[in-house]
């Protein structure tokens, strides 16, 4: 990380040679009024001391999760209410008054006072503790009034067990941003990937930009503006080739050296997807790109080339929103593209042929099947991604290592009952169709719960021409089946359907049932997660392996190279695919450095 203007007023060597009490003084003010956070991590200092700053906030954070609960509750409840009576008396602690500074919580409106004020009260009421937000947010330069009200009136809904570890985490955020003033710490390539994501995010389609909603499909014109927009921002990255492919991906290549060889040394391959979900978030896809981007812009920097070259892809297409051809754009660069594919129409009837020409691309089978790649030609394909999950929030930590992408199959079903009158039809008489999914649905949960790593969802339902008096004669479902292995999917998959074709037997109603789509497991390069893990260990964090039960462009590439994907912390319970799906700076930094490590190693 980069060293700010301001004089840093403690360094890691001070407080590594620092004995106890010392420690626990120079960390005053770090976390409010709880002395017993920086003594408990006193005590897991290596010999050596804490390997990074990184290692010192994770070592805090663990102290607060293995604390007792009512420790817990004690730090929450040390916090001030935001714009509340310790404000306006002015007692505060210093850190305190700043971070309630720089989010203007001292100009409030008459109006914003008192709907701050209401809001305190309803939340100490429902929960029995101060509302706690890191108010400098996740760039570390502070949310406007309005996104802090927002927030709160959001987070007064929360179960309160989920509201009290939301508390803890922002309170380890409140923590991190105040070592970092304290050791004089600017996160500037996270800053950069912050900034590239907020700008990039300005470019919606219609009927969504409106709202201020994120919405980027296959080759509309937000879709094309921020293709151009990637490329103009890898060339200010010191690229030596950028060009937008016959599918749309955004392509940058930064040479390796030479020394001497007739042929180009080989490539690390990377990227991620730059479309997005209806209402989508910021960071899914994106980050993968502007990672690598941050790490070829340092390195053009420094002046420095590596003995491999580096070409980094912002996939055009992942989401499959627009047409069923998910992971078009990666697609292409195994030689997975179908032509059948270019004769697809839209919802309003556009052919995908047709819509690739009008964008400027050729639109032909023969201009893709040029796009695939020689796998000889490169190293491998690593991706970074937002984990969209809320297991690292859970532990703390701002990175995880990906063991595999799951293997998933889905459908889409029917089952068939009779529609009959829901006053005049007994119990025993029905052919109840929803009732027969509801059924399904609780074994597919309690079915996929009981096997490590493997997940199941019924995420559609719906009853054709339901009505509130009428037993549902027909319900329309779609099944989700996910794992680690195919083994483990398949060995899902069947169970499933048995259960669903004994429960229609039994209840008297037939079912249909239609693959929508099967995607093989994608286990990780062993060496290539290696080296994911060498990365991450130094930066003085620990190691955890996790699998991705999302798919993810590295498993289509899967098919022709070696892959691995490093996983980066998300906040806000780590939501996905939706408007809350957010990153902090100093995760992005890590994540950046991270990448840096990898490619030193090479």
């Amino acid at each position: 990380m980069s060293t700010a203007s301001l004089a840093p007023s403690l360094s890691l060597d001070q407080l590594n040679v620092a004995d106890e009490d010392a420690f626990v003084a120079l960390l005053d003010g770090i976390y409010e009024h709880s002395p017993w956070i920086a003594r408990r991590a006193f005590a897991l200092r290596s010999a050596g001391g804490f390997a990074s700053l990184a290692a010192l906030k994770h070592a805090m954070a663990g102290v607060v999760r293995e604390a007792a609960l009512d420790e817990q509750l004690g730090l929450i409840r040390a916090h001030p209410e935001l714009a509340g009576k310790a404000m306006v008396a002015k007692s505060l602690t210093a850190e305190s008054t700043n971070e309630q500074n720089k989010a203007g919580l001292t100009n409030c409106t008459p109006d914003e006072f008192a709907r701050l004020q209401q809001l305190n009260a309803d939340y100490n009421t429902r929960f029995g503790w101060p509302f706690i937000l890191a108010v400098r947010g996740p760039r570390g330069d502070g949310l406007s009034r309005q996104q802090i009200i927002d927030t709160f009136a959001r987070r007064l809904n929360g179960h309160p067990d989920i509201e009290r570890a939301e508390c803890l985490r922002n309170i380890h955020r409140i923590a991190e941003i105040r070592l970092n003033d304290k050791f004089g710490v600017v996160p500037t390539l996270g800053n950069q990937v912050w900034d590239w994501a907020e700008s990039l995010a300005r470019f919606s389609d219609p009927g969504f930009a409106e709202n201020s909603q994120l919405t980027v499909l296959y080759l509309t014109e937000a879709h094309r503006a921020a293709a151009a927009q990637l490329a103009d921002w890898m060339r200010e990255c010191g690229f030596d080739e950028v060009g937008i492919d016959a599918v749309g991906n955004v392509v940058g290549v930064y040479h390796g050296e030479a020394n001497g060889q007739t042929e180009e040394p080989p490539r690390l391959l990377t990227g991620s997807h730059y479309d997005t979900v209806r209402n989508g978030g910021k960071y899914d896809g994106r980050l993968g790109i502007f990672v690598p981007m941050a790490c070829v812009r340092e390195l053009k920097r420094q002046g420095r080339r590596l003995k491999h070259g580096i070409e980094v892809i912002g996939f055009s297409e992942e989401e499959g929103q627009r047409y069923k051809a998910t992971f078009l754009g990666s697609s292409a660069l195994v030689g997975r593209f179908d032509p059948a594919w270019l004769d697809q129409a839209d919802a309003d009837g556009v052919v995908l042929r047709d819509l690739m020409r009008d964008a400027g691309l050729p639109g032909t089978i023969e201009a893709i099947q040029a796009l695939q790649r020689d796998p000889a030609r490169y190293l491998g394909f690593i991706e970074v991604h937002i984990e969209q999950g809320p297991v690292l929030n859970e532990l703390d930590l701002p990175l995880g290592i990906v063991t595999s992408i799951n293997g998933s199959l889905r459908y889409v079903g029917e089952v068939r009952g009779l529609a009959s009158h829901a006053g005049t039809t007994p119990m025993n008489r029905r052919r109840d169709a929803a009732a027969a999914v509801a059924e399904l649905i609780l074994y597919v949960e309690e079915r996929a719960g009981a096997v490590p790593e493997v997940v199941g969802t019924v995420g559609q339902l719906q009853v054709p021409n339901g009505s509130i008096n009428v037993i549902p004669g027909r319900c329309r479902f779609s099944l989700d089946l996910r794992a680690t292995t195919d083994a483990a999917r398949d060995a899902l998959d069947a169970d499933v359907r048995a259960r669903l074709a004994e429960i229609c037997e039994r209840r008297g109603v037939s079912f249909t049932l239609e693959r929508t789509e099967a995607a093989a497991a994608a286990p990780s390069d062993a060496a290539w997660q290696s080296r994911w893990e060498a990365a991450v260990e130094t930066l003085g964090l620990p190691v955890h392996r996790m699998p991705s039960g999302a798919g993810h462009d590295a498993m289509k590439l899967h098919q022709a190279m070696p892959q691995a994907m490093l996983f980066q912390r998300g906040l806000n319970l780590g939501i996905s695919h939706n408007p809350l799906e957010a990153i902090s700076n100093d995760d992005t930094e890590l994540c950046v450095q991270a990448f840096l490590a990898l490619l030193d190693r090479l």
